[in-house]
């Protein structure tokens, strides 16, 4: 936090998040929590078979508006944790078996985090994952180096109308790479234990969108282009739930999206050479979505 207020991510909207003087991502300057447990859904290398510990973050810089954790992220609902508390609520997780500490829509924090991960990285033995939606400021990215072991963004949209139309971000691709490069440099390839759970590296998430097999495919290119198919596993997302859409302006998403449309971005993936992961198409559903209500910590 600066003396001209919150520049911690690309908006830079310079509020102080103190009272009703909020930024864009609805979140004040302390850590407002919606859950904390162990979470069986991630990439396997991530969630193995004893779960991924996630810390859900309420707000964000993104507020999508198909985001099917709008409920946290569009109003940041959820319960003041003091740093103290959150590390100890870390700790829990550890203790309870969980294979990283997942810090799912962290962006906001990134700053207010680096401190805390610093505190407790010492008494940490699994990784810690930064798990956001790859609207990052490279310069608040650098100050989480050496604390982060593992980066899990989603890189979300390639054409900059569609970013401004769903998020509000018309630079986002770009900000995004940026980012991702800033993520590379900091971790490097991926490395796995022998349990082949990721110990350190970067898995780039993408979900694609009803309407937007074209976009997720011009995506895949520009990535393969600046960084080739190996620098990083691709994990294919066809999870999208218009159930969280529904009163979004944009018809277009008011639908899942199709086999066709999910297997011609998959195919492309395939040529350009990438690795990585594909999700079944049962997982576009509402069930996987956690509840946010149900007390975890």
């Amino acid at each position: 936090m600066s003396a001209n207020g919150c520049t911690a991510c690309p908006r830079e909207c310079g509020k102080s998040r103190v009272g009703e003087e909020l930024g864009f991502c609805q979140a004040p300057n302390e850590f407002v929590i919606a859950r904390i447990a162990r979470h069986a859904w991630e990439e396997p290398c991530i969630s193995g078979k004893d779960g991924s510990g996630t810390v859900f973050f309420s707000g964000c810089n993104l507020r999508c508006v198909y985001c099917q954790n709008r409920v946290i992220s569009h109003t940041a609902k959820g319960e003041i944790l003091t740093p103290d508390e959150l590390e100890a609520q870390m700790l829990r997780l550890q203790e309870e078996g969980a294979h990283n500490i997942n810090l799912v829509t962290p962006s906001h924090y990134a700053l207010q985090l680096r401190p805390l991960l610093a505190h407790i990285k010492p008494r940490l033995h699994i990784p810690i994952v930064y798990n956001c939606g790859g609207y990052e400021k490279t310069e608040t990215l650098r100050t989480l180096d050496g604390l982060v072991d593992i980066y899990l963004p989603d890189i979300k949209y390639f054409d900059g109308h569609r970013a401004q139309l769903y998020s509000a971000a018309p630079h986002y691709f770009p900000t995004a790479v940026a980012a991702l490069r800033e993520m590379l440099r900091q971790v490097g390839r991926c490395e796995y234990d022998t349990d082949g759970m990721m110990t350190r590296g970067v898995i780039v998430r993408h979900l694609v969108l009803p309407g937007g097999r074209q976009d997720s495919i011009a995506l895949l290119q520009a990535l393969e282009k600046e960084f080739g198919s190996q620098a990083f596993p691709l994990s294919l997302m066809s999870q999208y739930t218009p159930e969280f859409a529904t009163d979004c302006p944009f018809p277009e998403l008011h639908r899942r999206v199709t086999s066709f449309e999910y297997d011609a971005v998959c195919k492309e993936a395939q040529r350009l050479g990438f690795d990585g992961y594909v999700q079944e198409r049962e997982s576009a559903s509402s069930v996987f979505t956690p509840d946010f209500f149900e007390k975890t910590f």
